[in-house]
């Protein structure tokens, strides 16, 4: 199980109307006070935005477009050779700029033809219930600001880097997106917060950390490995096991390191009928009715 709140730098109003981004004490850069200019400058339009309003244009920076190529750079031959056939071909039809970062409205408007997706900018943080919640909408929250540049292959927080590379291009693929739509209209239904954080948990092990055995070999299709220069080159030591929700749902572990247990999809049908089944089909109930059959 784990926190979301623990993936993000809170955003806060400060009383002359600009925002405050609190980096943790270890973020690589807590103590770069440029840094942290941008991130407040580029937070602050997305924490004042409203659905309807124009999304926020970013006018990004030499070093934040060169962190972009060189993250696009590394990632593709990884992407090539343990990536799942679908996400190759949702990168394919998304056809992301590789040399600069693109606009949150750029990437939304190719994908609303091929999934029906949005893209809403986010400051940070955004609460639980609407993050899932929109995803029912064909609504994706995404950041717009880019890891430190001291560390151009590692965040430790989702940024735009992790939200479109990874996610954005998921959901270039309709199979994969009609997945994570269903996972949005189940948060959608939950009354109680136990149930919405059991969809969290499952959607962690599986759009964000899932794997899936594709023509003899294991291959990731979760966002958080494919848009992870290190951990995509280490998913296949951990412990693979079976797709199990209630397992997935009550497993414990450490955010911050690679994570140790995975669960494998076996093949893509796996995941868009019995992943996308279990989510279509998931109420407050199902995690008492699946904690009795797994005793």
């Amino acid at each position: 199980m784990f926190e979301e709140a623990q993936l993000y730098s809170p955003v806060t109003d400060r009383a002359d109307g600009t925002v405050e981004v609190h980096l943790a004490p270890d973020h690589p850069g807590v103590a770069d006070a440029e840094y942290r200019r941008r991130r407040e400058e580029i937070a602050g339009p997305a924490h004042r935005w409203r659905p309807g309003d124009p999304v926020p244009q970013v006018e990004y920076t030499e070093q934040e477009n060169a962190i972009w190529a060189e993250v696009s750079r590394e990632l593709a031959p990884k992407h090539e050779r343990l990536a799942v056939r679908a996400f190759l071909e949702g990168k394919e039809a998304l056809g992301l700029p590789t040399d600069h970062v693109p606009q949150l409205d750029e990437v939304s408007a190719t994908l609303r033809r091929l999934s029906g997706f949005t893209l809403h900018p986010a400051a940070g943080l955004v609460p639980l219930d609407v993050f899932y919640g929109s995803l029912g909408d064909r609504v994706f929250h995404s950041t717009q600001y880019l890891r430190h540049h001291s560390q151009p292959l590692y965040t430790p927080e989702p940024d735009i880097i992790h939200e479109v590379i990874g996610h954005g291009n998921l959901l270039g693929h309709p199979g994969i997106a009609e997945v994570k739509r269903q996972a949005g209209l189940a948060a959608q239904r939950c009354e109680t917060e136990a149930g919405l954080q059991y969809v969290a948990d499952v959607f962690w092990f599986t759009i964000e950390f899932g794997v899936m055995r594709e023509e003899g070999e294991l291959r990731a299709y979760g966002a958080g490995l494919l848009s992870s220069y290190g951990e995509i080159e280490e998913f296949r030591g951990a412990d693979i096991r079976p797709v199990d929700f209630h397992a997935m749902a009550t497993q414990e572990y450490d955010i911050t390191h690679y994570q140790p247990v995975l669960f494998a999809c076996d093949g893509l049908g796996e995941l868009t009928d019995r992943v996308g089944g279990f989510f279509a089909d998931f109420d407050d109930e199902t995690p008492a009715r699946l904690a009795a059959q797994a005793a």
